[in-house]
């Protein structure tokens, strides 16, 4: 199996994790509030996170040998990346207390480990 963590999958992994965070300040006001309807926003966010998670998944994919190994270790570090990020940027920005975080956004991090387990058996049978 090709090492699943190096530099550029650590890199790709940062960008599950930025992308989305930039993406969200679109749907702030310049005061700061949010000017859609949370509920939208959290779909919206969740919709975004997936498709850039998946997209970078197969980026990751092309240098990475596909098993269903290789797809958890390689999620698995990316959900302790978005975690991390999350714990050391976001929660303090939004002031978030860190039970009312793993409720609503943290547990949503779960996707990365299992689509990219998926994508690993499904790529470890096509080759």
């Amino acid at each position: 199996m090709t090492n699943a963590i190096t530099i550029r999958t650590t890199g790709l992994g940062l960008l599950t994790w930025a992308v989305p965070f930039v993406v969200s300040f679109l749907f702030f006001d310049r005061s700061g509030q949010l000017a859609i309807s949370q509920p939208l926003f959290k779909s919206l966010m969740v919709v975004v996170f997936g498709g850039v998670g998946v997209a970078l998944l197969v980026v990751a994919f092309r240098r990475v040998t596909p098993t269903p190994r290789s797809g958890l270790v390689l999620g698995c570090y990316w959900l302790a990346i978005n975690l991390a990020l999350d714990l050391a940027v976001l929660v303090p920005f939004a002031k978030l207390a860190v039970d009312a975080y793993f409720f609503d956004i943290g547990l949503r991090y779960l996707l990365i480990p299992m689509i990219a387990t998926a994508m690993g058996a499904v790529g470890s049978h096509k080759a």
